[in-house]
């Protein structure tokens, strides 16, 4: 594997003039890069906070032209549970991320650039090639995901616009550090996004992450008023984001936005530097779907310990609570929801969510 500074020289002649900027001053080349909530303030041959986007000469240098993972993945796993179930995906991530989450369960894919341990290489493909092995695996859908998605929204869009083409859905899975700018660029192009919210402490967003939670929030409501189909997961870790309060706010937050947004409250199992914290318990992730329930969410789903959380791996209409899907982890049972175009069957209630 090469070493963190060959793997960065390498990286900087996989990129393509970015359009996420904004020019500051012309005379020093010196410009602002839009793509995430940092907004970095870019003086000539400085990077980004995320390490894959520079500045030459004035011009904003951003990702292209390679994955550092790809795979067929379930919907469900990313997770979405309103978006075609029982589907397949094609994953790609790339290199880099603009936070630094000490828990972070694809560290050797994001943090590659900041952690010698990590080592992780890269493979050089072309949008084109990314579609067509999707179209040859039969993929319902493309998603940006592994790393960070914001911080290489130009070379998601060239996919997603052939992926559009070739009749697949596109999707995000994002930490939401986003800003208005970038919202609006990938809002042609983006069918749904889920969005970490990952506590609802603003110090632990500073001191433990690397952002800032107001911005999160701002983007949760950004996406969900540009149409974005959304999804908001908040992975439960004990002693870190697990108390009731704290749950309450979050289920509250996605309330104010909307109740029909899906809420996933998943298990967390240490890993990178939060080795700390055991394993979440299945009691814990049934607690918090009952608050998030109580809080008004009419779709609180419990994930990542398959068959141990009852029935809050389905679908139900919030209505006639008749179920209309049923899971076991990352399987479909049945969908009663595909060949009605998310209507339940019994009441007639319409189920907001990507069916067909």
């Amino acid at each position: 594997m090469p070493s963190t500074r060959d793997l960065q020289s390498q990286l900087d002649h996989m990129t393509a003039p970015g359009h996420l900027v904004e020019v500051v001053d012309a005379e020093t080349h010196t410009i602002r890069c839009l793509a995430c909530a940092h907004r970095c303030l870019l003086k000539d041959g400085r990077r980004g906070i995320c390490k894959v986007r520079y500045n030459d000469g004035g011009t904003l240098r951003v990702p292209f032209n390679y994955v550092g993972a790809l795979q067929v993945d379930p919907v469900e796993k990313k997770p979405f549970f309103h978006v075609t179930p029982g589907q397949s995906v094609l994953s790609f991530g790339m290199l880099g991320c603009d936070f630094r989450c000490s828990y972070c369960q694809n560290w050797q894919i994001s943090q590659t650039l900041r952690d010698d341990r990590a080592g992780r290489d890269y493979t050089p493909i072309t949008a084109d090639e990314l579609i067509a092995l999707g179209r040859r695996r039969r993929t319902r859908a493309v998603a940006s995901t592994y790393n960070e998605p914001l911080i290489t929204t130009e070379w998601a869009v060239e996919i997603f616009k052939k992926a559009r083409q070739a009749g697949m859905l596109t999707l995000y899975v994002s930490n939401g550090n986003g800003t208005p700018e970038v919202i609006d660029y990938l809002t042609p192009w983006l069918d749904g996004y889920k969005i970490d919210l990952k506590t609802m402490q603003d110090r632990h967003y500073r001191q433990e992450l690397g952002g800032v939670l107001q911005h999160v929030l701002d983007t949760i409501t950004y996406v969900h008023q540009a149409g974005i189909y959304l999804e908001v997961l908040t992975l439960v870790i004990p002693g870190f984001n697990d108390n009731n309060d704290e749950l309450w706010d979050a289920a509250n937050f996605i309330r104010s936005v909307s109740p029909d947004i899906p809420w996933h409250v998943t298990a967390f199992h240490p890993d990178y530097k939060m080795t700390d914290p055991p394993r979440t318990p299945p009691q814990t992730l049934i607690r918090a779907a009952e608050i998030g329930t109580e809080a008004g969410l009419k779709y609180v789903y419990a994930g990542n310990l398959p068959g141990r959380s009852g029935e809050w791996e389905d679908t139900r209409c919030p209505n006639c609570q008749m179920t209309l899907v049923r899971r076991m982890g990352f399987m479909v049972h049945e969908n009663k929801l595909a060949a009605t175009g998310g209507v339940c069957p019994r009441c007639g209630t319409k189920i907001p969510g990507i069916w067909q």
